[in-house]
C-alpha cells in the first residue's frame, strides 16, 4: 500500500502544479520599435508570438506596446515608462522583450524603473547597437549582423554597370546612426559608384528623385522610420509607393520586405530571428537565467531573389551567387501540365508510330501491287502470244485474201502496160484503188497481230467499249469462219464510255470468245453459235459472251477464275484468271453462269464515265 499512497501523492502534486500554471499564465511585455505595424519589427513580433506559442509548454499572455518617441522628447519617454510601471504595478511581467534598437535603447535607459528584476530579451537588433548599451546580467540578446559591404557588393554583382546607388532612409536617431555607419563601411566604393543618401528629404521628395534617377542606377531600401518632416511611415504602403514610381531596381537588407518589390540578395531572416528569440524566451520562462544563455550573432542566410524582378530588369541567373534561392518563379507549362503533356506526347507518338506503320504497309502494298501488275502484264502478254499461235491459221487466211488480190491486180496491170495499146486510164485507176484497199486490209491484220503480241506499258484512257468489241470481233471473224462458228453480236445504240487500257480490254474479250469457240467445238455445225452483246446497266457498261457449249459443271463454277484451273484437257488455266485480274484492275466485275438453254454466259461490267 505504501507505493500506492506515494503514487497518489505524486499525482496530486503534479495536478496542483498544472492547475496553478493554468490559473497563472506567464505574462510577457513586448516593446516594439516605432509602431505596431512598422516593418521589419512588426514581422519579427508576429513570428515570435507564433513560435513561442508553439515552443512553450507554459501558457503565456502577451501584451505589446509601441515605442514611438521623437528625438529629444525626454518627457514623452518618461511618461511612457511611468505608464508601463503603473500598468504592471500589481503584477509585474515575467519577461520583457524589446524588438529593434529604438525599443531596446528605451528599455535600457529605464531599466531601473522598468522592473529591474524581470528578465529582458533584446532581439531584432544589430550587434553594433548592442555594444553601445549597458546590458545587465538579467538581460540577454539575440542580435543580428548587417553586413553592409556585402549588400552593396551584391548590387554591383547582379548589375555590374551600376554607377549610382540611392539609399532610402529617414532622419531619426537610429537612422542617423546607420547613415554614418554605412558611409564608413562603404568608403572603399568611392570612385567606383556614387552613393546618394536621401535621409534629409521628405518622402514625397524621395519619390520624385526615385522617378528621375540616371541610367544604370539602383535603390537601397531602409524603411524611413521618421523622415525629415517628422512623418512616420509604417506598413508596406511606403515601399509600394516607391516601387510604383521608381525607374531603377530596389534592394533591401531584410527579407520582411521581400514580397514583390525587392530584387533580392543576402538578407537577414525574419523566420530565423523569430525562432531563435522564441527559443530563448521559452528557456527564460522555464527558469533559465538570462546570463546563462549565449546566442551566436545571426548572419545572412543564402541569398534569395524574386524571379519576377529578375525578369523585369533583365538580370540573368548566371550573375547570381552560387547557392542562391529563386522564389516566385512562375511554373512552366511542363511543371503545370507535366502528366497531361506526357499523355499527349504518348498519344502523338503512338499515333505517329501507327501512321508510320500504316504508311509502311501502304508502301509495301503499293510495291506489291506494282509487282503484281507487272507480273500480270507479263502473264497477259504470254497469254496473248499463246492466243496468237492459236490464231495463226485464221491470220494466214486473212492475209492470203488481200495478198492474192494484190498479186492478181498487179499482174493485170503489168499485162495492160506491156500491151501495145493502153486501155482507158480509168481502168488503171480502179486497179490501183483495189490494190490500195487490199494493202490496207493486210496492214490492219498485221497491226492487230502486232498490238496483240507487243510489250507496251499500261495506258489507261477514256474509250468506247462498243468500239473495242466491234474491232475485236472483226479480228476474230476469220477464226470463227475457219472453225465454222457463227458469231452474232448486238451492240448498244449509244456509246459506252469507260476508262481503261485498250489492249487489255481487247485481250479479255479475245479470251472469252476463244473459250466460247473451244466450248462449241464438239457441237454440230449448225449449233455452233456465240452471241456477243453490249448494253448499259445503270452506271455500268456491260458486255457478255454466250455460247451453246456444254456449260460449266456447277461444282466448278466457284473455281473457274482461279489460277491454273481449267475445264479443258490441255488448258493452262490462266486465261480466265488473267481476264478477272484485268477486269478488277479496271474497277469492274466479271461473272460466269450456266444458261438454262445450255452453254455458259460470261458477263463483264465496267464503270461508266461521264
Amino acid at each position: 500500500m505504501n507505493w500506492f499512497l506515494r503514487f497518489i501523492a505524486i499525482v496530486a502534486v503534479l495536478s496542483a502544479s498544472i492547475s496553478s500554471a493554468t490559473a497563472n499564465p506567464k505574462r510577457i511585455m513586448i516593446l516594439q520599435s516605432s509602431g505596431q505595424n512598422f516593418k521589419p519589427w512588426s514581422e519579427y513580433v508576429k513570428g515570435f508570438r507564433q513560435e513561442l506559442e508553439r515552443q512553450s509548454p507554459i501558457p503565456i499572455e502577451v501584451q505589446s506596446f509601441p515605442v514611438v518617441i521623437a528625438s529629444g522628447s525626454e518627457s514623452a519617454e518618461n511618461r511612457l515608462a511611468e505608464y508601463l510601471n503603473a500598468l504592471f504595478s500589481s503584477h509585474p511581467p515575467d519577461l520583457i522583450v524589446a524588438f529593434g534598437a529604438p525599443a531596446a535603447a528605451f528599455a535600457q535607459r529605464h531599466r531601473r524603473d522598468l522592473f529591474p528584476s524581470t528578465p529582458m530579451l533584446l532581439t531584432a537588433i544589430d550587434q553594433r547597437r548592442v555594444q553601445q548599451m549597458n546590458v545587465t546580467e538579467n538581460d540577454t540578446v539575440v542580435a543580428v549582423w548587417i553586413d553592409v559591404p556585402a549588400l552593396f557588393e551584391n548590387i554591383l554583382k547582379v548589375l555590374p554597370r551600376t554607377k549610382t546607388i540611392a539609399v532610402v532612409i529617414g532622419s531619426s536617431p537610429n537612422e542617423q546612426f546607420w547613415v554614418q555607419e554605412m558611409k564608413n563601411q562603404l568608403e572603399p566604393l568611392k570612385g567606383r559608384v556614387d552613393l546618394l543618401f536621401w535621409n534629409e528629404l521628405s518622402f514625397e521628395e524621395i519619390l520624385k528623385q526615385a522617378a528621375t534617377l540616371p541610367k544604370d542606377s539602383a535603390i537601397f531600401w531602409i524603411q524611413p522610420q521618421i523622415d525629415v518632416t517628422g512623418a512616420v511611415h509604417e506598413g508596406e504602403r511606403a515601399l509600394k509607393r516607391l516601387y510604383a514610381v521608381a525607374n531603377s531596381p530596389i534592394f533591401s537588407h531584410d527579407d520582411s520586405f521581400f514580397a514583390g518589390e525587392i530584387v533580392g540578395g543576402p538578407m537577414t531572416s525574419v523566420s530565423q530571428g523569430s525562432q531563435t528569440a522564441a527559443a530563448v524566451a521559452a528557456k527564460i520562462l522555464g527558469g533559465t537565467k538570462p546570463r546563462a544563455i549565449e546566442t551566436p550573432v545571426l548572419q545572412y542566410g543564402p541569398a534569395k531573389y524574386d524571379w519576377r524582378e529578375l525578369r523585369r530588369w533583365a538580370i540573368p541567373e548566371s550573375r547570381l551567387p552560387k547557392g542562391s534561392e529563386i522564389l516566385f518563379r512562375e511554373p512552366t507549362l511542363w511543371e503545370l501540365y507535366r502528366w497531361q503533356i506526357l499523355a499527349i506526347c504518348a498519344a502523338v507518338l503512338s499515333q505517329a508510330a501507327m501512321i508510320t506503320g500504316l504508311l509502311y504497309q501502304r508502301r509495301r502494298r503499293f510495291l506489291a501491287e506494282v509487282q503484281a501488275r507487272q507480273r500480270m502484264s507479263e502473264l497477259a502478254r504470254i497469254n496473248r502470244y499463246s492466243m496468237a499461235g492459236e490464231l495463226c491459221t485464221s491470220i494466214a487466211h486473212e492475209l492470203n485474201q488481200p495478198l492474192g488480190a494484190i498479186l492478181l491486180n498487179a499482174e493485170t496491170m503489168e499485162q495492160m502496160l506491156r500491151s501495145s495499146r493502153l486501155s482507158d486510164a480509168t481502168e488503171l485507176l480502179g486497179i490501183v484503188s483495189e490494190i490500195r484497199r487490199d494493202d490496207e486490209r493486210a496492214g490492219k491484220v498485221l497491226q492487230h497481230i502486232r498490238s496483240l503480241v507487243r510489250r507496251v506499258p499500261i495506258d489507261v484512257k477514256p474509250l468506247d467499249l462498243n468500239e473495242v468489241v466491234s474491232e475485236t470481233l472483226d479480228f476474230l471473224s476469220s477464226l470463227a469462219i475457219a472453225r465454222k462458228v457463227q458469231i452474232r453480236h448486238s451492240l448498244a445504240e449509244l456509246p459506252l464510255p469507260v476508262k481503261g487500257d485498250y489492249t487489255q480490254l481487247q485481250q479479255v474479250l479475245l479470251n472469252l470468245v476463244v473459250n466460247a469457240l473451244d466450248a462449241t467445238a464438239h457441237k454440230a455445225v449448225n449449233e455452233r453459235v456465240i452471241t456477243v452483246q453490249t448494253k448499259r446497266s445503270d452506271n455500268w457498261a456491260e458486255f457478255s459472251t454466250a455460247d451453246t457449249g456444254p456449260g460449266v459443271p456447277p461444282e466448278q463454277l466457284s473455281k473457274i477464275f482461279e489460277p491454273f484451273f481449267s475445264t479443258k484437257p490441255n488448258g493452262m488455266g490462266m486465261g480466265l484468271s488473267i481476264a478477272r485480274t484485268i477486269v478488277e484492275f479496271h474497277g469492274g466485275i466479271i461473272n460466269i453462269q450456266n444458261r438454262s438453254s445450255g452453254g455458259a454466259i460470261v458477263i463483264v461490267r465496267l464503270p461508266l464515265i461521264r
